[in-house]
């Protein structure tokens, strides 16, 4: 159902794909918007190592969440911030695309749960996430990626 990687020596395998989605704290979530034209938005992510989920949060109103309410069906790109080989001038970057489908979690305390998860992943500082959960939980959805498909490659940028 899904294409195979062409460039099969580029391919990462499976748990190189995992800390990509784990460490990285932003990627591009694209659905089927408005005339069947794809919409992508960057998206801060949590990747659940327990459920093998990628989690998003979300507003309860928009264009994402309508298409969303059309058709389920996404991919997410990732991709971390690459390195250079010593004496050379570009970059190597692992870069991961996960389709699946979206499931849309309004349960609050899953969505504290989740939430504070992900702002672990930054430096907001502490009481951050609990101030913000305050003030917009009422307002707040969580978006379930379950994947069905997980492929990712080094792109040596040349």
């Amino acid at each position: 159902m899904f294409r195979e990687l062409v460039r099969k020596n580029k391919q990462l395998p499976a748990e190189d794909c995992i800390q990509v989605l784990k460490s990285e704290t932003r990627g591009v979530l694209s659905v089927i918007g408005d005339n069947d034209y794809p919409y992508g938005m960057p998206m801060n992510h949590f990747y659940d190592e327990n459920d093998g989920n990628i989690y998003f949060h979300c507003g309860n109103i928009g264009h994402r969440l309508e298409s969303l309410q059309k058709n389920s069906k996404v991919s997410f790109c990732c991709y971390d911030q690459g390195y250079i080989n010593e004496g050379e001038w570009h970059y190597n970057v692992k870069s991961v695309i996960v389709f699946g489908k979206i499931e849309i979690i309004d349960d609050k305390e899953q969505i504290i749960d989740i939430a504070t998860r992900l702002c672990d992943k930054f430096p907001c500082g502490e009481g951050y996430a609990q101030k913000e959960i305050e003030a917009s939980l009422h307002r707040t959805l969580l978006l379930k990626l379950v994947p069905e498909h997980m492929c990712g490659k080094l792109v040596t940028e040349l």
